[in-house]
């Protein structure tokens, strides 16, 4: 459905370190890093699409993060994540819900919320029954 998703990020090294933390967390290969421009794409094994990117606003202007925006991740595991969590936290992130089930969207939707450090909201998600 989607060629690719952009994230728009202020500091480079940062994000970098919380995104590559996150994305290997999720089995998420790093697809390139170009410190330069700078911007870093990842994708799902077998790719080359989707893409999920982050980098500096491409007008040059200051990154704003969107109120009602995010982007969601799914995990195979239950136990991703809480890891995907623990590791937004210990990156610089800040939570927006803790680890947990969600019932209201369907019975096994066991899902976190949490920001980056740039304020982008995310979130990871596990569809599948308990392991």
């Amino acid at each position: 459905m989607f060629s690719h998703l952009f994230i728009g990020i202020t500091d480079f090294d940062r994000a970098f370190a919380f995104y590559s933390a996150l994305m290997d967390c999720l089995g998420i290969e790093p697809r390139f890093c170009d410190r330069s421009r700078p911007w870093a794409g990842w994708q799902t094994a077998g790719g080359p699409r989707p893409l999920f990117l982050i980098g500096r606003p491409y007008d040059q202007q200051p990154h704003q993060p969107g109120n009602g925006q995010m982007a969601a991740f799914m995990a195979e595991r239950r136990a991703q994540v809480d890891e995907a969590h623990r590791l937004a936290l210990a990156h610089g992130g800040t939570s927006e819900g803790l680890p947990g089930l969600r019932p209201e969207y369907h019975p096994h939707y066991y899902g976190t919320y949490f920001r980056d450090p740039d304020g982008n909201k995310l979130c990871v998600v596990c569809h599948a029954p308990e392991d």
